[in-house]
């Protein structure tokens, strides 16, 4: 978040506190996995900038975005996933996921859902961008962006579908731009594992 508004000493000052933090686990060989793509991602990339060499060895081979981990480890996973009360999810990746190549990841995570059909959304960044869609000077092009092409998309969407948006500023511009509720596709994985207990729409079951 500092780095996003251009607090370049206060971003280095908290790298190195997270680092000091994560560190004893990263040279014991445990991931680090996460599943805010703009947060995540920095510890990949933004982080060799900031800090020497020295500081950071080990930590890019070693932080993962849930759906990559889950993709990498999904030979050795026994999930048991069941159908959600949704039958449709239409998926808004964030910029870090199309930029780092995780957006498949996302998409092959919930293609195991069962009964779930996932139709990727073509579009640009949502507008949000950090701090950016906050900022009255800067609100109407963040707006601008949005009606580019996802928020169209957004309104002739199925009302019962879901919508799955990657980061939390892309699903706070869809609840503002298109007023529908964006889930993080942890929480369908949820609902999948639980499917004895996940609530069917009114017209799933009916004879």
């Amino acid at each position: 978040t500092f780095l996003a508004a251009g607090l370049i000493d206060e971003a280095r000052y908290e790298a190195r506190r997270l680092l000091k933090a994560v560190k004893p686990f990263i040279d014991q060989g445990i991931p680090l996995v996460g599943l805010e793509p703009s947060c995540l991602l920095t510890l990949r990339d933004e982080y060799d900038v900031l800090l020497p060499p020295s500081e950071t060895k080990g930590l890019k081979n070693m932080a993962f975005l849930l759906e990559e981990y889950l993709v990498q480890q999904s030979a050795e996973l026994s999930l048991n996933l069941g159908p959600t009360q949704y039958r449709q999810a239409a998926l808004h990746c964030h910029c870090h996921q199309k930029a780092f190549a995780t957006a498949k990841d996302v998409e092959t995570v919930l293609n195991w859902i069962p009964e779930l059909t996932v139709s990727p959304i073509t579009s640009s960044c949502c507008g949000m961008a950090g701090d950016f869609g906050h900022w009255a000077k800067t609100h109407d092009v963040s707006m601008a962006m949005a009606e580019l092409s996802l928020l169209p998309a957004l309104r002739t969407l199925d009302p019962n579908a879901a919508v799955v948006g990657g980061g939390t500023s892309c699903r706070q511009q869809i609840n503002h731009g298109a007023g529908r509720d964006a889930v993080h596709f942890v929480q369908l994985l949820h609902q999948s594992m639980n499917h004895s207990t996940a609530v069917q729409p009114d017209h799933a079951g009916k004879s």
